[in-house]
């Protein structure tokens, strides 16, 4: 686990994650960021390794022990997409502080935290709504009482939303992500 701080909001970012608890927009919005981008999109669950999705389909939260590996395998893979590519979107529940602090330290640059912001109330009907390969509607509870919600004064976040359309999400986004318009592939 790091200790390390968080970058502050200030910091310009090539690595993306969109964040926040199941069923609150992750792949969707991260997957459309990533076409606004002309950037590769890895999705974080692709990176739970087969015990993380065992435990999950049984309904059972996975533990600090269990993320660690996680999410070294997803920063590992956005490090280097971003280092081919020159910027990578990902998407991760990145749910404690140190999970977020974690994953800059391991991709050694900023990383923006875009956080998809929704009360238990929307995210749940969301959730009923929709058909997961292993997270059930019983783990919504554990994903909350987990989540500590990003601090733009102390983190690299940018808060969005939930109920904010996908294409105005992306272009909050985007529209904040000056330093990459260099690249003249989303403009």
């Amino acid at each position: 686990m790091s200790t390390a701080p968080s970058q502050p909001r200030s910091e310009p970012a090539r690595i993306i994650i969109v964040m926040g608890v199941s069923s609150s927009g992750k792949s969707t919005v991260g997957a459309a960021l990533g076409r606004a981008l002309h950037a590769p999109f890895l999705d974080g669950d692709k990176y739970h390794p087969e015990a993380n999705v065992e435990k999950m389909r049984a309904g059972t939260p996975l533990t600090d022990e269990d993320r660690w590996p996680w999410l070294e395998a997803l920063s590992a893979a956005l490090k280097e997409a971003a280092a081919k590519k020159g910027v990578s979107v990902g998407a991760c529940s990145a749910l404690k502080k140190a999970y977020r602090d974690f994953i800059t330290e391991q991709a050694g640059e900023p990383v923006l935290f875009v956080y998809l912001d929704g009360s238990r109330e929307v995210i749940g009907e969301r959730m009923a709504k929709r058909s997961h390969e292993y997270m059930p509607t019983s783990l919504l509870d554990s994903q909350f009482a987990t989540l500590e919600v990003p601090d733009a004064a102390t983190e690299n976040v940018l808060a969005v939303p939930v109920t904010d359309s996908v294409d105005k999400i992306v272009r909050t986004v985007t529209g904040a992500l000056d330093h990459l318009k260099t690249f003249k592939r989303w403009q």
